[in-house]
């Protein structure tokens, strides 16, 4: 290989690099701005607030929309999770960063990511596009309806249940164990910052698994049951956290923390490795 070779290589690999960097940052503001505006939907439901849309992916757009400049920032937002999908797909392909992000499992961690984000991504275009669209309960209950009519169907959404729940109990032990931190390149910054990125990092991704988990649950139910009306999207989910004996406060407490999950996506977005 000659060094004129070598050379246009790693210009090449710099400037794939440097899109690597900018999708995945991108991507991680859009999460952060929706997580935040759910978890602020679903705050102002527990104390009561009937004017608030519903806390879920819909609502939060809604919300956006009337803000000043509210569709613009829609399509951004929308672009964002694109970025977010693209970001997935490269890791998919090429490898995560880190020591072991060739490795198999993460590789299709990846690849399922991917495939979340891209309909996140086209759901949020399409409101940005005009269509409003159904709400997240229904397009819940109409997804499992059509998945329980299809042969073995109750089986088939059992299990997708239970994998909405394992993945919600992985979520939160992760963010317990604070395995984010292998992530974030903060060898400089002040201690002060590490430990409320901490902080962040714990609590927004403990409350986001109970979210997932309490989810999957209702789908299992609704499998169980053969009955698609048992099955909840977030915003349905949400508001089950307030029937329970702790009453109102548990639902307080969820929607704290996905609004520090999104808080913490902006400072992955500073810090994260990619």
């Amino acid at each position: 290989m000659t060094s004129r070779t070598a050379s246009k290589g790693v210009r090449e690999a710099g400037r794939g690099g440097r899109a690597r960097e900018v999708t995945a940052r991108c991507g991680l503001v859009a999460r952060g701005v929706l997580y935040v505006l759910i978890g602020t939907l679903a705050l102002r439901v527990a104390f009561g607030d009937s004017s608030a849309q519903e806390a879920d992916r819909q609502g939060a757009l809604q919300e956006l929309a009337g803000t000043p400049f509210g569709g613009v920032l829609i399509w951004a937002v929308g672009i964002g999770f694109v970025c977010m999908m693209l970001w997935r797909l490269s890791e998919a392909l090429t490898g995560a960063a880190g020591p072991d992000g060739d490795k198999a499992t993460k590789r299709l961690a990846a690849a399922g990511r991917t495939v979340f984000y891209a309909t996140v991504a086209f759901s949020v275009l399409s409101f940005a596009a005009g269509s409003g669209g159904r709400s997240g309960d229904q397009q819940s209950r109409d997804v499992t309806a059509k998945a329980l009519d299809l042969p073995a169907g109750q089986f088939l959404v059992g299990a997708a249940g239970a994998g909405i729940v394992i993945a919600g109990v992985v979520i939160g032990v992760q963010a317990a164990r604070r395995t984010f931190r292998k992530h974030l390149a903060m060898g400089g910054v002040a201690q002060h910052w590490r430990k409320t990125v901490d902080v962040l990092g714990v609590a927004g991704g403990l409350a986001r698994g109970i979210v997932f988990a309490a989810a999957g649950g209702f789908v299992v139910y609704a499998a169980v049951r053969y009955d698609p009306a048992q099955s909840k999207g977030m915003d349905d989910t949400l508001r089950s956290f307030s029937t329970t004996g702790a009453g109102p406060w548990l639902l307080v407490a969820v929607a704290a923390g996905l609004t520090v999950f999104g808080v913490f996506s902006w400072a992955q977005a500073r810090w994260r490795e990619v």
